[in-house]
């Protein structure tokens, strides 16, 4: 990375939901660490069991590796085991991190319930299943948010917060009630936040990924319905990758991006233009 890129020195960033070897939040965490920043990266502890087989075959080993590839980087890691829609593994979490790093000037909501069972008619999602994905994409990030910004306020050097959100709370499609309410719900989170936050220099943006190729995914297959898919819905003909997503979050942390708050940018290869 060119010095000329670091210019996020003596920057600290915590990033959730960042365990996954193909995922936007690891992708996040190895951009802003490009940038100079020290990162805090939180997962909930998959069990090995369930992780795909490219993770297998490396010997991944859930935010541990993510950590491991921020100080490849020449940054500080530490990694932090929590759920982010309870409330004291939040506020566990953002005091470890201070306690570690001093301060938390960035920080990225990732987390989010694994797709699949909640791809379902609506008369049969159970309540539960609607409770956890609220939780996680929603609650979660007002509770980190609650959480970090008394400190990043205390501090008076501003700050930036990324909610991942997704396109799907802008152009939702059938059987995905409860992700694209949690979504847009989140887009609605980060403009009253971006509003509130603004007098003390803090930027609040979210930003929504369309189709990226991540093991959130994998339940689709790579095959030919794959491609089609992919051809037939996104003018530039191609998935986004989770290093596409990664970069912006970072760029969106950066002394660059200074003049930007309150939005909800689209990563979607032109998917959603309206």
């Amino acid at each position: 990375m060119a010095a000329a890129m670091k210019n996020l020195e003596g920057r600290v960033a915590l990033v959730t939901g960042a365990g996954r070897l193909r995922g936007i939040g690891r992708a996040a965490a190895v951009a802003l660490a490009g940038h100079g920043a020290d990162l805090a990266v939180t997962g909930t502890g998959r069990d090995p069991a369930t992780y795909p087989d490219d993770e297998k075959a490396a010997g991944w080993r859930d935010i541990e590796s993510t950590a491991e590839q921020v100080r490849a980087l020449g940054r500080r890691a530490l990694a932090i085991r929590a759920n982010v829609a309870s409330d004291s593994d939040v506020r566990r979490t953002v005091a470890a991190a201070i306690e570690e790093f001093g301060r938390i000037d960035i920080l990225v909501n990732n987390a989010a319930v694994a797709r699949a069972e909640d791809r379902v008619p609506l008369v049969d999602l159970s309540e539960d299943l609607w409770r956890r994905v609220m939780d996680v994409k929603l609650t979660g990030s007002f509770l980190m948010c609650r959480a970090v910004l008394p400190s990043m306020i205390g501090r008076g050097e501003g700050g930036s917060i990324v909610n991942i959100s997704s396109v799907a709370g802008k152009r939702p499609s059938p059987l995905m009630a409860v992700y694209a309410a949690a979504n847009a719900g989140l887009d609605g989170f980060t403009r009253a936040l971006a509003m509130e936050a603004a007098p003390h220099n803090i930027r609040v943006n979210a930003i929504c990924p369309g189709m990226t190729d991540t093991s959130r995914m994998d339940s689709l297959g790579r095959g030919e319905a794959w491609e089609s898919m992919v051809r037939q819905r996104i003018p530039l003909a191609r998935a986004g990758r989770d290093e596409d997503v990664g970069g912006l979050i970072a760029w969106l942390c950066t002394p660059e991006a200074s003049y930007i708050t309150g939005q909800s940018l689209n990563i979607d290869g032109g998917l959603v233009m309206g």
